[in-house]
């Protein structure tokens, strides 16, 4: 079996829009950054975030651009969310795009057994969510195409950008904001943001990787990293809620070690903004490390 080329050096790439999906007369697009020359090369489905209700698959550009100038196939996605598209239908069209993309993995100058998944702010639990439950019924609701190759959505390693790893506490850490008065205007959309996908805070923990993990469940832990600026309030906070002494951030890493699993926390300087998720062009060297985690993870 040959070696995934990752190659340290900046390369070439190719930009396309491909459709991976359809539901009824709505296309459902892939922005694929294929690097230049034969491969295979490890390739990441990316997840945008957006609260799960906003962002495309343009969204976090600079960093499928960086994926792919180093040597990784970045698939960015769009995918159903909001009002119009409540959960599961996001983590179905997800867990379909995974195992699209090792169906068609030879035209992707990937291999199947080279796919990982990464995903930036509530795109961060869509990807570690999708990766946990790959063959969970409800989200593999999607057939791929009749007379396909049989696929599954397992992922060799998830990259994660300031995930919202637990949808239930987040949602009661912006209703005390909120409460408090004066609220910063993310707590505030956010409130209503999680109401419009979730539907229920009962879902909200039913789909939250840090109480899946918390409760018990037997789910797959594929080789794991948080990256998290500094200064995120909406990201890097304490659930007033759990015992746990840390932030959220060291919460799931310890959850998801004492489960078995492989993950990294790393911490970085620079990006934050009130009421925002970190900005891409002012992360520092995070990129880098990013392509270090999936060389490491994705050689054969």
């Amino acid at each position: 079996m040959t070696t995934a080329t990752l190659d340290a050096k900046a390369q070439n790439y190719d930009v396309e829009d491909v459709e991976y999906l359809r539901h009824g007369d709505k296309p459902l697009l892939a922005r694929v950054h294929t690097p230049r020359g034969e491969g295979p090369f490890p390739a990441l489905v990316e997840c945008h975030g957006g609260g799960w209700c906003a962002q495309d698959r343009f969204t976090e550009k600079l960093r499928h651009q960086a994926m792919a100038s180093n040597g990784i196939v970045s698939i960015s996605l769009d995918f159903r969310s909001g009002t119009d598209a409540p959960y599961p239908a996001s983590v179905q069209d997800i867990n379909y795009a995974v195992r699209w993309a090792k169906l068609n993995a030879r035209a992707l100058k990937t291999r199947p057994d080279l796919v990982g998944l990464s995903g930036q702010s509530s795109g961060g639990h869509l990807a570690m969510l999708v990766a946990m439950r790959p063959t969970e019924p409800r989200y593999t609701a999607i057939a791929l195409p009749a007379g396909s190759a049989a696929h599954d959505a397992r992922v060799r390693c998830v990259v994660m950008s300031w995930p919202v790893i637990n949808p239930f506490s987040r949602y009661h850490h912006a209703k005390r904001l909120v409460a408090a008065g004066n609220p910063p205007d993310w707590a505030k959309a956010a409130v209503a943001r999680q109401i419009d996908y979730w539907q229920s805070e009962a879902n909200m923990a039913e789909g939250s990787p840090m109480l899946i993990l918390e409760r018990g469940e037997n789910v797959e832990l594929p080789p794991a990293v948080w990256f998290q600026a500094h200064g995120d309030a909406m990201h890097d906070y304490k659930d007033l809620g759990s015992d746990f002494p840390g932030n959220e951030p060291q919460r799931f890493v310890a959850a998801y070690r004492k489960a078995g699993g492989d993950i990294a926390l790393e911490y970085f300087t620079g990006g934050a903004h009130p009421g925002s998720s970190p900005d891409l062009s002012q992360t520092g060297d995070m990129f880098e490390r990013m392509v270090a985690f999936v060389g490491k993870q994705i050689k054969t």
